[in-house]
């Protein structure tokens, strides 16, 4: 297929092209590089410099799809200026899948969230849990996916939203570089190379296994294979939303104790309070991804710090 993937420069962009391009696609890029990587290697790959709402510049009838994954994605950012993802998100994206339609392409693989979520008061969170986020930038990424019921049913589009939860890892020389790094593994990873000098452990007193915070841990190589499964199995008339998780989840302490055994590094903690909005567990259901997707994550938690850590020391 000729896919087009926004955001292809970021983290898990990056990852979803070189699957594409090991799978032999064409793959084309649209990145503005906000925030991601100008140095990122994917030979093969057409890059294309320019915004979401660029898309019909690059857009025409050859192609086969579109991989949705550009984002703006901080939620603080969208809670102090939810305009910037009023505009970067809803308004961009409405403009991508008008493009779409103008030149006829046909299907549509696009990077959701379990923000939209919400706080669920359940033990796995399925597909038919009420969507509640509880900030903007939750909020686009629904408005989005119903842009995609709708224009499914309207338009024939065939569309897939995948929503997943934490994504961590790391594929040869593509891990995370976010700025700034809000996610777990990596800042202890930069504990660990003696680039911080403790990591912060934010809250201890959850009802949970060893009181820290349980969250659904994805590898990234494993979100590039759902990607490419959904591709496959995108519908034309449906809009399909998938949650992906591993279903397990793994605690703070237990991520912290992963870093220290694979790195054999000391990695101080302290302990600070509960930040606003936590909650004590965040776990998937991945059963509907695995039955009508074959998606089966392959990967555990402590692989994803192994592949993250050996990122850091062959890559940094």
């Amino acid at each position: 297929m000729k896919l087009l993937v926004t955001g292809g420069a970021g983290y898990i962009g990056a990852v979803v092209v070189q699957r594409l391009l090991q799978d032999g696609h064409c793959v084309e890029v649209l990145d503005n590089f906000s925030t991601g990587h100008e140095d990122v290697e994917l030979p093969g790959a057409v890059w294309h410099r320019g915004d979401i709402s660029d898309a019909g510049e690059v857009l025409d009838s050859s192609f086969n799809g579109v991989v949705h994954l550009a984002a703006k994605s901080l939620v603080g950012e969208s809670v102090e200026h939810p305009e910037r993802y009023w505009h970067g998100n809803i308004v961009a994206s409405l403009r991508l899948i008008d493009a779409m339609r103008e030149v006829g392409v046909p299907r549509m693989v696009f990077s959701s969230t379990a923000a939209v979520y919400g706080e669920p008061q359940v033990d796995k969170i399925t597909e038919d849990v009420p969507p509640t986020p509880t900030n903007p930038y939750g909020a686009s990424k629904l408005a989005i996916d119903q842009m995609l019921t709708a224009e499914a049913k309207a338009h024939g589009l065939a569309a897939v939203s995948l929503r997943y939860f934490n994504v961590a890892g790391a594929s040869g020389a593509l891990s995370e570089r976010h700025d700034p790094e809000t996610h777990l593994i990596p800042n202890l990873l930069r504990v660990a190379m003696g680039e911080r000098p403790e990591a912060k452990i934010f809250g201890t007193d959850y009802p949970t296994r060893d009181g820290t915070a349980i969250r659904d841990y994805i590898h990234v190589v494993d979100l590039a294979d759902a990607h490419v499964r959904a591709l496959h199995a995108a519908t034309g008339g449906e809009h399909a939303v998938y949650n992906l998780g591993t279903g397990i989840g793994t605690s703070v302490r237990e991520i912290i104790d992963a870093v220290r055994d694979v790195t054999g590094c000391e990695v101080p903690t302290s302990e600070a309070p509960r930040r606003a909005g936590d909650p004590a567990v965040l776990v998937a259901s991945g059963d509907l991804a695995a039955a009508e997707l074959g998606w089966h994550p392959q990967r555990n938690a402590r692989q994803m710090v192994k592949d993250a850590w050996n990122a850091l020391q062959q890559f940094s």
